[in-house]
């Protein structure tokens, strides 16, 4: 059973900063693309930012040049460095993995962990 547990979220004034990790866990042979996508209420669930396996980066135009997104494969787990936070980056933010267990290859995702910037 394959597990990505989420952690780092909280409250934090505008201008600030704040770092998200995701480490999976489980029976894993491999991670292909890992992820951030966030669900503000009332809205649709976005990609955030996102690493493929060989290390080729994604990120929303909303969050460049503030945000860096980074793994550890050695680890299994990935990172979100989110810095000069706005109220707009306010959500809901959710690990993402595409991983190969030893049966198949299946999309994983992380229970959340909420991101809350004051103005």
């Amino acid at each position: 059973q394959v597990q990505l547990v989420e952690s780092g979220g909280g409250l934090v004034q505008t201008g600030g900063s704040l770092r998200l990790s995701c480490a999976a866990s489980g029976s894993i042979f491999s991670i292909d693309a890992m992820g951030w996508y966030r669900q503000a209420p009332g809205k649709q669930r976005e990609l955030v930012a996102r690493v493929s396996s060989v290390g080729r980066l994604y990120y929303a135009d909303s969050v460049k040049g503030r945000f860096t997104i980074s793994r550890d494969n050695a680890k299994n787990a990935v990172y979100l460095q989110m810095n000069s936070l706005k109220p707009e980056d306010t959500a809901a933010y959710f690990c993402n993995a595409i991983i190969t267990d030893w049966a198949s290859v299946k999309e994983y995702w992380g229970q959340g962990t909420q991101v809350t910037v004051s103005s």
